[in-house]
């Protein structure tokens, strides 16, 4: 669910991907709720929902699951959700971006300071880090779904701004090779559903926060770093954590706990 270094999920700790997983199919309900609740009841009627919706079947969550999240709209439970993005640095000056999605603003507040206080960070104000990353759509492809010649023709013909392709295989702690396709925030679903005439439906499509600029990180800080975002991970009320570090494959290994 995080997008670190380099925009991938390294695999900074063995099982982290399984850890997370665990927690995955609620955080996606909660955000086809909170977006059902924020429009239509409707994903072809409403761009946030159908979002979710199709991120939630990229994860293979259970139709019923996703079904039963839409109809949680109509209970006055959701009301109380909050969206809140707390903004920081951790080790070596890393720029840090959490969204929240919480029925408790002092919980969560309380949650996210303390984890960057106990692993080498500090929150921030508001944009203090933001103002340097772009708020832009971004859709993923396995390696599979076609050549680099072939996704960037259908990325360029359907609008998009820029595509990344790294069709290596990885090793235990990065992502499975494949494409990304970066939109302008408001051209993510008409690109994405252009594409997806051409491709087939995408493994996931998102609103992100990308840096435009990386911080070099070596040695001890790494792992401090790796403790921080675990920490912010592991809390329920997180939806999304952005970091913009760049680490060698050697240092990632050597930390990864």
């Amino acid at each position: 669910m995080a997008g670190h270094s380099k925009f991938k999920n390294i695999m900074h700790r063995k099982g982290r991907a399984d850890k997370l997983r665990s927690k995955l199919f609620s955080r996606l309900s909660r955000e086809i709720t909170v977006a059902a609740k924020s429009g239509m009841p409707d994903p072809a009627m409403n761009p946030r929902l159908r979002l979710a919706v199709n991120n939630a079947k990229a994860e293979s969550m259970p139709k019923e699951n996703i079904e039963r999240a839409i109809k949680k709209a109509s209970g006055g439970e959701v009301d109380a959700m909050e969206e809140i993005r707390y903004e920081g640095r951790g080790p070596g000056g890393v720029q840090i971006v959490v969204d929240v999605l919480t029925d408790n603003r002092n919980r969560a507040g309380s949650n996210v300071r303390s984890a960057f206080a106990k692993n080498g960070g500090a929150l921030g104000e508001s944009g203090s880090v933001t103002f340097m990353w772009d708020r832009v759509g971004k859709i993923t492809y396995p390696a599979e779904a076609g050549t680099e010649d072939a996704v960037m023709e259908a990325a360029i013909e359907a609008g998009a701004m820029d595509v990344e392709s790294d069709l290596v295989k990885p090793d235990i702690y990065e992502d499975a090779p494949g494409h990304t396709i970066w939109t302008a925030f408001e051209d993510l679903n008409d690109v994405a559903e252009a594409m997806s005439k051409v491709l087939g439906d995408p493994k996931s499509t998102a609103i992100v926060w990308k840096p435009q600029s990386e911080v070099e990180l070596t040695g001890e800080a790494v792992g401090t770093l790796f403790k921080l975002l675990d920490a912010l991970d592991a809390e329920d009320d997180v939806q999304q954590v952005y970091s913009n570090e760049d680490i060698s494959e050697e240092d990632a290994a050597k930390y990864a706990g």
